[in-house]
């Protein structure tokens, strides 16, 4: 087991923020006071604003109703199974927990759970300012103060300025990216078959098929300036037949169809992308088959694979739609090297071969405003090192410096940003092209689209894939991010935690492995990019991948959750994941292999041991490493993982209850 240094994890110095205090409801329900004074002032508050919406009305509920039998019958059935359901919900993962190591999820920010809890009797959906006229400009600031934090262009007057909504989650944002990707790679071409004159238009399909990002953009302004200066019945003729060249009218049978000379696009991705991509590509009907995955460099984009592949595309003029960079892999938490996959679609511009840079950063985007000034410009590496032992390396500060020059990302608030489930989100470096997804219903969209930005996007269901949404979920986000701005001394805190508990708990697994060495070899495969560290184990005198896996299966048995056992049974829950041959590649298996002595060949082609599983761990909790108590949970955690591996590894032996 290596680190790149034996000085102990860097832990908060000076007087202690008590801001931060007061941020969660907290692992021992700490904070519940401030909640339960929270939701009873508004819920007031919501109750005295539906008495004085037109006073003179009489009450529709009787005061005697509530002694009526039904009534009564009523209210004894709600209590009933409203009492089954939070009993059945204590068999719930207990994600606030530092004692829960596993998967993206933590307890939730006190401004968010609060805003979501408050506006939720409003119910309103940010479909359009109709359905709701406040949660909708909250949503669109939301992707601005989103925007923000990447780098990308944030103020409404600007015309490149960038766009963001919400999501369910970082897969619909991803398809999001597909979608607004293939629309304006698609729309040039467009263009030239409906022979739109008065527009300098791309010699041919290749070309157009090909234009940058930016030179797309300027078509499309190009083509609405022209259409703006025709007639009402010029415009209405040419609308329609723009629109019947279009991939979105064609389909994606028919556009490749009238245009033989083109193929369908890739999507480039690493190996460690998300399932979401063959997802997405499934469901646009693009085809699996579409979807590249490139090789790595230690779980990272191999920016030489990239450029060896976009070297081929262009000779075989094979189109490229876009190239993935993972922020913060699900597996590993590894960051790709953005800055190189940029500098390779510059090169590849040369050959006339250009496509979208997206970053799937649902993981890692949080982790930004460790990188950002309050004014929102950009700290040294030296700034921010300064607060660690070894992160962030030059590698992953360039790939971070780099994120403001991408054409769009997905961030999940619900991941590092504690938020409730159901707040994803997709923003894109420039607004423009969004008018390209455009979709009206009478029924919610009345007039015109409106000049302004703010105006414009109030009528937000014409642009996102949802036809229905909560405004409660934007609430959420939007407050929590004016209660910690994102920067580093604000939200930056508490990934800054995380970060350092990501530290200290590599530099204890480096002292786990050599206490265990006589029972277990173990290995942290890569060392950690961010607040995800992974953990590979072999029993001693084991050489079977098979007998390997067996055995993280028995110890993640331990740490898993177990709808059939009392919570309190469990003292740690952690997750797994498995490290893939094709994947690794041939040299970093069989580094990894011989580094927990097991033989390669014992590697089989079919079947569930074709892999390594490993043990992995998101460190996410803030209180992992708790000051005021003087604990450590990930020292009590390889306290508890070595019982249990000494426990495996006895003779007879097997895990102690």
């Amino acid at each position: 087991m290596r680190l790149n240094s034996d000085r102990p994890p860097t832990t908060p110095s000076g007087p202690r923020d008590h801001a931060l205090d007061a941020c969660f409801l907290g692992p021992y329900g700490e904070n519940d006071t401030l909640l339960e004074k929270l939701l009873v002032e508004f819920l007031r508050d919501h109750v005295y604003w539906r008495r004085n919406f037109h006073p003179e009305d009489p009450p529709a509920i009787a005061t005697a109703a509530v002694h009526q039998p039904d009534y009564l019958a009523f209210e004894s059935r709600m209590r009933r199974e409203l009492h089954l359901l939070s009993a059945a919900l204590k068999k719930s993962v207990p994600f606030h927990s530092p004692r829960y190591i596993g998967h993206m999820a933590s307890d939730l920010l006190l401004p968010g759970l609060a805003a979501q809890m408050l506006t939720l009797p409003y119910n309103p959906n940010n479909v359009s300012e109709d359905a709701a006229p406040v949660t909708v400009d909250m949503e669109v600031q939301a992707g601005l103060q989103l925007a923000r934090m990447l780098g990308y262009p944030h103020d409404p007057a600007v015309p490149a300025c960038a766009f963001g909504h919400l999501t369910s989650g970082g897969t619909l944002a991803n398809y999001q990216a597909l979608r607004l990707a293939l629309a304006l790679k698609a729309f040039p071409v467009a263009l030239r078959a409906a022979k739109v004159p008065e527009i300098e238009l791309p010699a041919d399909d290749w070309s157009a098929f090909n234009l940058s990002h930016a030179d797309g953009i300027a078509m499309l302004e190009a083509w609405q300036h022209w259409l703006a200066a025709q007639t009402p019945a010029a415009r209405a003729r040419w609308l329609q037949q723009v629109e019947a060249e279009r991939i979105e009218q064609r389909g994606m049978v028919g556009f490749f169809a009238a245009h033989p000379s083109l193929r369908v696009p890739l999507v480039l991705a690493p190996v460690t992308a998300h399932y979401s991509w063959s997802k997405g590509l499934k469901l646009l009907g693009l085809g699996r088959d579409q979807l590249e995955l490139l090789p790595t460099d230690g779980m990272r984009l191999d920016p030489a694979a990239l450029r060896d592949t976009l070297a081929r595309c262009a000779r075989e003029r094979q189109p490229v739609l876009m190239c993935v960079a993972v922020l913060g892999s699900t597996e590993y938490g590894t960051i790709d090297p953005i800055h190189e996959i940029l500098a390779a679609r510059s090169e590849s511009r040369g050959r006339g071969l250009d496509f979208a840079v997206h970053v799937d950063a649902a993981w890692g985007g949080y982790l930004a405003t460790l990188f950002r000034h309050e004014d929102g410009s950009l700290r040294s590496r030296a700034e921010v090192a300064a607060d660690y032992v070894q992160f962030p390396t030059p590698a992953v500060h360039a790939a971070f410096a780099a994120l403001g020059d991408t054409d769009s990302a997905t961030v999940d608030p619900h991941k590092l940003g504690y938020l409730p489930y159901g707040t994803g989100a997709f923003i894109c470096r420039d607004h423009r092209p969004m008018a390209l997804l455009a979709e009206r219903a009478d029924y919610v969209f009345h007039a015109a689209t409106p000049a302004g930005y703010l105006a414009r996007y109030r009528s937000l269901g014409q642009f996102i894939p949802e036809g229905s949404k909560s405004g409660a979920a934007a609430a959420a986000v939007y407050v929590t991010h004016k209660v910690l701005p994102l920067d580093h001394r604000h939200f930056g805190q508490l990934p800054r935690a995380t970060v350092c508990a990501a530290e200290a708990f590599h530099a204890r697994a480096r002292r786990f492995a050599l206490e265990l060495a006589d029972c277990v070899h173990a290995l942290v495969p890569f060392a950690p990019d961010s607040n995800l560290v992974c953990l590979a184990l072999n029993p001693r005198g084991n050489a079977s991948v098979a007998g390997a896996n067996a055995f993280v299966r028995a110890l993640h048995d331990l740490l898993r959750c177990d709808p059939g056992q009392p919570l309190q049974l469990k003292e740690f829950f952690g997750s797994v994941t498995t490290l893939r041959p094709d994947a690794l590649g041939a040299a970093e298996t069989a580094r990894i292999l011989h580094a927990v002595a097991l033989d390669p060949t014992t590697l089989q082609r079919d079947g569930d041991d074709d892999r390594l599983l490993i043990l992995r761990h998101t460190l996410m909790n803030p209180y992992l490493i708790d000051h005021e108590n003087g604990i450590s949970y990930i020292d009590r955690y390889f306290d508890f993982l070595g019982r249990r591996v000494r426990a495996l590894t006895a003779p007879g032996g097997h895990a102690p209850p």
